[in-house]
């Protein structure tokens, strides 16, 4: 995707403004380049997302009239769908919105598997009013197959694994980039999803791409990431032994050919998400073996190691209680261990870089 002009949103959540089903909303207020006018959901109304995001000062109203004209705020130019469900469906019950939105003249911005310019009564909607519809997840045109690319001299090519999918890789690799961009290092973030592209303004959201198409998008989109820095990081979707979410996970890894990898781990998280079917339980892998088999799995296309671990501890309300889980990771795994999104990534991205630039293939290859 090309990058887009900076916004002016009103982020449309609808009942689900939390951490896991908004994640795509609360990434772009963390994250973005937007401007965020307020949230459309009623279930929140009168309150404000700074209770759930300290320092983002954004009204949540109930209806889009409101958000329209809210006193010492500029009127939105966009509505944004805020939400990344289950298989990536639209809810029924928004349409209405998406359309008052189109009549009010604000583009849609969605991250969905559903389509909106696809859509025939949203898609003819928006032609008749002359307003833009931006679907994150649609494919690229661009169809190739992976063709084994080196990394170029200097390049340094980080990819963020997780043991659950929506547990923070994306945010991770964000905050190694403003570590890294601090401590004077050109660092690029890659995004391969839909709140990446919001955030970032380019890239693809690659759990849509055609499967044979798949590793070869990822190693096209490393290519443009190492054309922008040194050190290239690139975001992570789904995890491993996920059993809905597998399959772009190793894309990522096979397509990417990471020189090293950085595991993100919910603190606390027994299982994985799968909340489509409740009656089922699949556990989160123990943390070294798990370790283990992403480098082997790597090494079947190109040596990676896994060189640190980025710890959730959003379940743990306590800094201190925190701080003693990130201490039991880094001893279960021998490896530098912090909360980058919690207490900054300023400690961990030294400890990161000093890693990889050890790496033979690394520092021998220059590559």
């Amino acid at each position: 995707m090309e990058p887009t002009a900076p916004r002016r949103l009103v982020i449309l959540t609808e009942g689900e403004f939390g951490p896991h089903h908004a994640k795509t909303a609360w990434g772009v207020i963390r994250y973005g380049r937007d401007e965020v006018v307020a949230i459309l959901d009623s279930t929140i109304a009168g309150r404000n997302a700074s209770e759930w995001l300290p320092g983002h000062d954004i009204p949540a109203v109930a209806t889009l009239a409101e958000a329209l004209a809210i006193p010492g705020r500029p009127r939105p130019d966009a509505l944004l769908v805020g939400i990344a469900p289950t298989g990536g469906r639209l809810p029924d019950a928004w349409r209405r919105v998406l359309l008052e939105a189109l009549r009010a003249g604000l583009e849609l911005h969605s991250g969905l598997h559903t389509l909106l310019g696809d859509d025939p009564e949203i898609s003819a909607a928006a032609a008749a009013l002359g307003v833009r519809i931006v679907d994150y997840r649609r494919a690229p045109d661009r169809m190739d197959c992976a063709v084994g690319r080196r990394h170029l001299p200097g390049k340094r090519v980080i990819l963020t694994v997780g043991t659950d999918c929506a547990i923070g890789k994306m945010s991770v690799a964000l905050e190694l980039r403003r570590a890294a961009l601090e401590a004077g290092d050109r660092a690029v973030f890659v995004p391969s999803g839909q709140t990446g592209m919001m955030i970032d303004g380019w890239g693809v959201a690659v759990d849509r791409v055609i499967s044979d198409f798949l590793n070869g998008t990822v190693e096209w989109l490393v290519e443009q990431g190492e054309g922008m820095g040194d050190w290239v990081l690139v975001e992570g979707q789904g995890s491993l032994d996920h059993p809905a979410y597998s399959a772009v996970t190793l894309g990522l890894i096979h397509g990417a050919t990471p020189h090293a990898m950085v595991l993100v781990h919910k603190a606390g998280l027994a299982a994985h998400d799968f909340d489509h079917l409740p009656d089922r339980s699949f556990p989160i892998a123990p943390l070294r073996p798990f370790i283990e088999l992403h480098e082997r799995i790597a090494a079947t296309v190109a040596p990676s190691k896994v060189v640190a671990v980025a710890v959730n501890t959003s379940l743990i309300p306590d800094d201190e209680d925190a701080r003693r889980a990130i201490a039991a990771v880094r001893a279960e795994t021998g490896l530098p261990a912090d909360d980058p999104v919690r207490f900054g990534a300023a400690a961990l991205w030294p400890a990161v870089r000093d890693a990889v630039d050890a790496l033979p293939w690394v520092a021998g290859a220059g590559s």
